[in-house]
């Protein structure tokens, strides 16, 4: 049976992993599990980071309050099977933990987390997470079927919106600077100046 591990240097970097290993993992460092691969997520975020992604969790949770979909934010584990594969923890080998996520279809949450993709993902950028969500998460967000993915760049206070089109393949519209609203959600529009300020 396999056992608890308490130190991340315990474990091969090199190796893939399952979600079914994650549940074993109590160390301190917090890691996502993309494709197998662990993933360090930076340390505790930044104050900025930690206020804009508070003040959008306000406004899009404030705005699903009395709907029938959920907001969450981090840390939620949202494990990502591959649409070929069934659930099991032992075959899926992608977990993370968006800044903050939005569940429509509420077969899909559990007491672990949810299990597929959400509705509408936001992410916000630190300069040691950058990579991972410029490339790694949006190919894995748009493979996964997330039909919205927002990409928060602190650094030129702007939002860059993704929306799934027909063929699967994310479509990038004009970069958000006064407001950005949701394409999925239309009446869900957000005064950046406040988000950013």
């Amino acid at each position: 049976m396999p056992s608890i591990v308490t130190d991340i240097n315990e474990l091969d970097l090199s190796q893939s992993y399952t979600y079914a290993d994650y549940l074993l993992w109590h160390f301190k460092e917090r890691v996502e599990l993309i494709k197998g691969k662990i993933f360090k997520m930076s340390p505790a975020p930044s104050t900025r980071h930690q206020q804009i992604s508070a003040k959008l969790h306000l406004r899009i949770g404030g705005y699903f309050e009395n709907h029938y979909c959920h907001a969450f934010f981090a840390p939620f584990d949202v494990r990502l099977p591959r649409k070929d594969q069934n659930a099991a923890d032992q075959k899926i080998h992608t977990v993370v933990q968006p800044d903050l996520c939005v569940i429509c279809d509420e077969s899909k949450l559990d007491e672990r987390g949810c299990l597929g993709a959400p509705d509408l993902i936001v992410e916000v950028l630190s300069p040691g997470n950058s990579k991972t969500e410029m490339h790694n998460k949006f190919e894995l967000y748009q493979e996964s079927g997330v039909r919205e993915y927002w990409l928060v760049e602190p650094s030129q206070n702007a939002v860059l919106v993704y929306v799934l089109d027909e063929t699967g393949k994310y479509v990038g519209l004009q970069p958000a600077v006064e407001f950005v609203q949701s394409s999925i959600f239309p009446e869900l529009k957000i005064d950046l100046g406040k988000i950013f300020s």
